[in-house]
């Protein structure tokens, strides 16, 4: 039976002490790790670069179009970002607009490397 993951409420920026500062606790541990398991795919990795670059919010379909990859793949990765708190998603309509939360992105980046933004 395969390990069940913890589950942790990541809906908000990442916001502790940075990892360079002092020893970190198991529970910032655990908030570092499980967003950046949420980056780490290559595939969302590529979805997060054009959802940054395309400068409009994107629907699921150009994405996968763009990445090649079939609607409900792209679905199911843009959902484990969206879990992270790296993507906001919006129905409108028959589609859902996909846009970046780069404040969640930042957050990350200051608590790996504080000097780093």
């Amino acid at each position: 039976m395969p390990k069940a993951l913890p589950v942790i409420d990541m809906s908000e920026p990442l916001c502790c002490a940075p990892v360079a500062a002092s020893p970190t606790d198991d529970a910032a541990a655990l908030d570092v790790a499980m967003r950046l398991k949420a980056l780490a795919d290559p595939a969302r990795v590529k979805l997060m670069s054009l959802l940054f670059t395309c400068g409009e919010p994107c629907t699921t379909g150009s994405l996968a179009a763009a990445v090649g990859l079939a609607e409900s793949t792209v679905s199911h990765h843009l959902g484990q970002l969206r879990a992270a708190g790296f993507v906001i998603s919006e129905r409108q309509g028959m589609n859902v607009h996909h846009t970046p939360r780069r404040d969640a992105l930042a957050a990350l980046c200051r608590v790996l490397d504080p000097n780093c933004c």
